[in-house]
């Protein structure tokens, strides 16, 4: 399921950044951009991160890629700018899982 729902967010960071290219301008432009790129990388580090048996981080990284991103795409369609404090949540779970993924990965 995990597996998924990575491959589901890179998906949604593709037509995300798409939309941003090419069906908006200005901060909307860069919020969905800045939210796909985030997005794409994180989708593929869980991948990473289940082919090394490392669940917690691959999780960290799909829900915090979630948080991070979707925030800045509702805030691109015109949801209100306080959505951008939550922004920064989705961004530290990103950091967690990429100090967890080390902290995993130490050993081997």
């Amino acid at each position: 399921m995990l597996a998924v729902l990575a491959a589901l967010s890179g998906a949604l960071a593709v037509a995300a950044g798409a939309f941003g290219a090419h069906g908006v301008t200005g901060q909307a432009a860069d919020w969905l951009r800045t939210g796909g790129q985030y997005q794409l990388i994180h989708a593929v580090a869980a991948l990473v991160a289940l082919r090394l048996e490392a669940r917690g981080p691959a999780w960290l990284f799909v829900a915090g890629a979630a948080i991070f991103a979707i925030t800045l795409y509702a805030m691109a369609v015109g949801a209100p700018r306080w959505f951008g404090a939550i922004t920064p949540i989705g961004g530290a779970m990103l950091i967690g899982g990429w100090l967890w993924l080390a902290w995993t990965l130490r050993a081997s």
